[in-house]
């Protein structure tokens, strides 16, 4: 049973009523909140390329329920139409992003859970899919709560938490990846402060991170992407936790571009760094981080802020979404589990390896 000393009011991320996908639009965040109806493949791929959702265990579950969407008006098809129609939606969905492995495996979950049904109609092995995806629902909330559970502990009286990006309840359905902790910790009465990186290009650490700490009254403070190593250098941070977006066999992960700094100047002052996410982020068929496909994104992302240009009208950008950390800059891994320490290969492979 979780606390109740705090209360924590968290923003919905996504929610499925009525044979309906609603999702809360991250982009217009923090100025609007904005909940958009998602009525078709197209829309749903949009809305995960476009980062109207996203996180890796969001992306998940909107996948699911996405597929949902894009079938919907396929059930009056022969059962082997319907099941053709659903592969053909899954493959086009599963190419909105290619980074977060949450992606691949809630549609690759859904179509198992399609060949495992005994339907003999088109309108019942629908029924299914929604059954499937509603169950995948849950789970990341109750993934959500355990890695909360089992964070919290590195989160003591007076700590300074530092994390990067979003891996809030904005990038699930619960509590958060990397936030779970933080959550649980701020839940249970612990006194400590959090420093938000503000993460660009997108900003999603200043628009989002620090918009839902504030709103769950967690003491958070907002930085630069440049004041981290300061910050250690004064001692200020006692341990770092972000989230990831695929992690290799060998532990080397994929997290929001300039993880990677906060990894090496974590080690360099001595700092813990810790990852949170859940099993389904584990991709144990590639064996390191060199095997990551690293999204590229819009050079108009690095160039505009808020609509404006801030660089010189050709200038060339690089804007990958994503660097790779190698698994020995990792202190842990916090899982649904528990804590995974090193030797990563080894340990994610026994604790995780069957279910994969």
């Amino acid at each position: 049973m979780v606390s109740s000393s705090h209360v924590l009011n968290l923003p919905v991320t996504l929610g499925w009523e009525d044979d309906q996908l609603r999702i809360l639009d991250q982009t217009r965040l923090p100025q609007e909140s904005t909940i958009e109806t998602l009525t078709n493949a197209y829309e749903v791929w949009r809305a995960i390329h476009e980062l109207r959702v996203r996180g890796a265990p969001a992306i998940g579950v909107a996948a699911a329920y996405g597929l949902c969407v894009a079938v919907r008006k396929s059930q009056h098809l022969s059962l082997d139409a319907f099941r053709a129609e659903m592969k053909e939606q899954a493959a086009y969905l599963d190419s909105a992003r290619p980074t977060a492995v949450n992606l691949s495996w809630s549609l690759k979950r859904m179509q198992r859970a399609a060949d495992r049904s005994n339907a003999t109609d088109a309108a019942t092995l629908y029924r299914t899919l929604v059954s499937e995806a509603q169950a995948i629902h849950r789970e990341d909330q109750d993934l959500c709560e355990r890695i909360g559970q089992h964070g919290a502990q590195l989160i003591r009286p007076g700590s300074g938490v530092l994390t990067h990006c979003n891996a809030g309840a904005l990038a699930t359905t619960g509590l958060g990846t990397a936030t779970a902790p933080i959550y649980t910790a701020q839940r249970d009465g612990v006194a400590f402060r959090v420093f938000a990186d503000e993460t660009r290009p997108l900003l999603q650490g200043a628009r989002l991170t620090a918009y839902e700490l504030q709103r769950a009254g967690v003491d958070v403070t907002l930085i630069t992407d440049s004041m981290a190593a300061s910050l250690m250098a004064q001692g200020r941070v006692d341990v770092v936790i972000v989230g990831a977006d695929r992690v290799a066999a060998n532990g080397d992960f994929a997290n929001k571009i300039g993880t990677l700094n906060l990894a090496i100047v974590s080690r360099h002052f001595g700092v813990p760094f810790y990852v949170a996410c859940p099993s389904s982020t584990l991709d144990l068929d590639t064996p390191n981080g060199a095997g990551i496909v690293i999204e590229q994104r819009g050079g108009n992302e690095v160039t505009q802020l808020g609509g404006r240009a801030v660089a010189p009208p050709g200038i060339k950008v690089s804007n990958p979404a994503f660097d790779v950390t190698p698994h020995d800059l990792v202190t842990g891994y916090i899982t649904e589990a528990g804590i995974i320490r090193a030797p990563f290969a080894v340990n994610l492979a026994a604790q995780f390896g069957q279910a994969a």
